[in-house]
């Protein structure tokens, strides 16, 4: 009796339930995609329903790889972080965006849809019906696809290794490096043709004109790039500080824990992508730590920028029972050793526990 009981469930066993076993599949094929797999596995879950040419992600919480795509490699190869910022730009509030816009180079029909939360952004090109699919029925599951994608970005990135953290921080750096000398070269290179150009020995003062103007076109776009750019890899701290008290607000409301906010400077230095995703992914694990502690009903988090480090507190009015040595203190630990930073636990006995964390700003 034991064997039967211990034998697996088959899908095959369950048929006569009308279960949508394909649809099931590609859901937990979703819920557990490596972020290195997210964008194949959400294009191929999405085709039985919506066809399209290619499958582009936009996202701001994996700095390290702020683009993931699957599909024809035309496309995806040429997409560029400009055109999908310009498309997420003209979304505004909007969710769901359908018609032509630029995208690899040229106008193309697209769907676009953006993440409510995250203001992640999926962009589908040259979308249409499966075959025997309603389209407004198909809309509707690939926007569902999309939202489990989406979350499991952001839980990848919020429970992201050491390795992950140390790999994205130095993509995030070498983009920084190549994109400043691109702006250098082509700076140069423009600025000097615009001097040629308004030179008085030059005649044909139409054609002056008309190439001046190119010129001038061409070196704000490269110069707006470069600051895009900038602001991918970079996060101002009050805007990270937020995010951290959206990700805490579902603590205070249901489980009657009081949380208390110090705010950052306003004023104070941007901090790299990396580091905003970690502090908040500690903050989080180190009062869900403290959460497991008898007698406590109040916390108290705390950042601010020295100019050199974000510098992190958070105190519990626990009876100071939070064990330094505990695995979930360790695993924290070691985000903070991946970045540079340090972790320090004071435990005052009957008092309640004090943990300082600093995390470098600039690569070591």
């Amino acid at each position: 009796m034991s064997t039967a009981i211990d034998q697996p469930l088959k899908a095959d066993s369950l048929l006569t339930t009308g279960l949508p076993w394909p649809l099931l599949h590609t859901i937990a094929s979703l819920a557990e995609a490596p972020l290195i797999q997210i964008a194949e596995r959400l294009r191929t879950a999405t085709l039985p329903y919506l066809k399209s040419s290619a499958l582009v992600i936009f996202t701001e919480d994996c700095t390290g790889r702020p683009q993931k795509k699957a599909g024809a490699e035309e496309i995806i190869s040429r997409v560029s972080i400009t055109e999908l910022d310009a498309l997420r730009t003209s979304l505004g509030d909007e969710t769901f965006w359908s018609g032509k816009a630029e995208l690899a180079g040229e106008p193309r029909p697209l769907y676009a849809l953006k993440h409510p939360s995250s203001g992640a952004l999926l962009v589908l090109t040259d979308p249409e019906p499966a075959a025997g699919a309603d389209h407004d029925t198909g809309l509707d599951l690939v926007t569902y696809l999309w939202r489990l994608a989406a979350q499991r970005i952001q839980e990848k990135v919020a429970d992201a290794p050491p390795s992950y953290l140390l790999e994205s921080r130095a993509a995030s750096a070498e983009r920084v490096r190549v994109t400043a000398e691109l702006t250098d070269l082509h700076s140069t290179t423009l600025e000097t043709l615009l001097a040629a150009l308004r030179s008085s020995s030059l005649d044909d003062a139409t054609a002056r004109t008309t190439v001046t103007d190119l010129a001038a076109k061409a070196l704000v776009g490269l110069r707006t790039h470069s600051d895009r750019t900038t602001g991918l890899v970079e996060v101002p701290v009050a805007i990270a500080f937020e995010r951290l008290r959206e990700d805490l607000r579902p603590l205070t409301r249901f489980s009657g824990l009081e949380i208390e906010f110090i705010e950052p400077p306003q004023n104070g230095r941007a901090l790299p992508g990396e580091v905003a995703h970690a502090g908040r992914a500690i903050v989080r694990g180190l009062v869900l730590a403290m959460m497991e502690q008898p007698e406590i009903s109040r916390v108290r988090t705390q950042w601010d920028c020295d100019g050199e480090n974000l510098l992190i507190n958070v105190r519990d009015d626990g009876r100071g029972m939070l064990d330094a040595d505990a695995p979930s203190i360790g695993r924290l630990d070691r985000q903070v050793q991946a970045l540079a930073g340090q972790l320090r636990v004071e435990v005052m006995p009957r008092w309640g526990a004090d943990v300082f964390v600093t995390l470098p700003l600039d690569l070591p």
